[in-house]
């Protein structure tokens, strides 16, 4: 089985994933495991989210103008 180290865990998340295990008898290993398997499992992949429509606001710039911008320091 893989391991998966968790440096410098936040005091505050620390504690929050202690109750949580004590609450659902499980060490703190296991109920990460079990967050982590719910998030997961339930998360929508980013190529399955829908980007918006970009707005056309009627200014079209060519990449000519979009350089000058840039190296002019005004991105």
């Amino acid at each position: 089985m893989a391991e998966l180290v968790i440096k410098n865990l936040p005091p505050r998340l620390h504690l929050l994933l202690k109750e949580e295990a004590a609450r659902n008898p499980r060490s703190m290993i296991q109920q990460a495991i079990h967050l982590l398997e719910c998030a997961l499992e339930n998360a929508v992949p980013m190529n399955a989210q829908k980007l918006p429509v970009p707005i056309d606001l009627g200014v079209h710039h060519d990449q000519k103008w979009i350089y000058k911008t840039i190296r002019a320091g005004r991105s």
